[in-house]
């Protein structure tokens, strides 16, 4: 089962952030063969605001257990946690995106809703896609919306790629390719 977890920052927390990094990374490496996309988002001036990351686990309560056991969230460096249940309609991972890891402006886009399910195709334009899916329930009968992780010229061109009247809120924030400098 794919999960997206989106991790965001509690006001203040860089330098907690900054001392806990390689117990982060560690503790992702746990995770590697697990990992379809991971990375942080971002304020304008480069201040990490949150951490993504989707990922292949048996079940809701190991996508649990990888959510709340995370050193940052542990030592209480984030404010709050989004864990859904997430369907890979790209069928890749962020490292088979074809353009690599850089070039061009990168964003999550989060559109978050209930009912009648939107954009549950992928659209047709996929140049610019590095991950793309519906949120859903534990379950996987309901859904709750879609996350995408975009390269857009700017924030705007990012939007772009939800419907913005099928949704109750998208949210477009800064991201990057996450793990290990090499």
């Amino acid at each position: 089962m794919e999960f997206f977890c989106y991790h965001r920052d509690r006001r203040g927390s860089a330098a907690l952030r900054d001392e806990l990094r390689e117990e982060h990374w560690s503790y992702m490496d746990r995770f590697a063969a697990e990992m379809i996309a991971r990375g942080p988002t971002l304020a304008d001036d480069g201040t990490p605001t949150g951490s993504v990351h989707i990922l292949d686990l048996p079940d809701p309560a190991a996508a649990r257990a990888f959510a709340f056991d995370e050193p940052n969230y542990q030592a209480g460096a984030y404010r709050d946690v989004l864990l859904r249940r997430w369907h890979n309609t790209l069928g890749r991972t962020m490292w088979d995106f074809p353009t690599g890891r850089t070039g061009g402006n990168r964003y999550l886009v989060l559109g978050l809703g209930t009912g009648q399910a939107a954009d549950p195709a992928v659209p047709s334009d996929r140049a610019g896609l590095i991950a793309y899916g519906p949120l859903l329930s534990d379950d996987g009968d309901s859904w709750l919306g879609t996350a995408a992780l975009v390269r857009a010229a700017d924030p705007v061109e990012a939007r772009a790629v939800l419907t913005p009247d099928r949704y109750a809120d998208i949210e477009v924030h800064n991201w990057m390719f996450g793990g290990r400098p090499s």
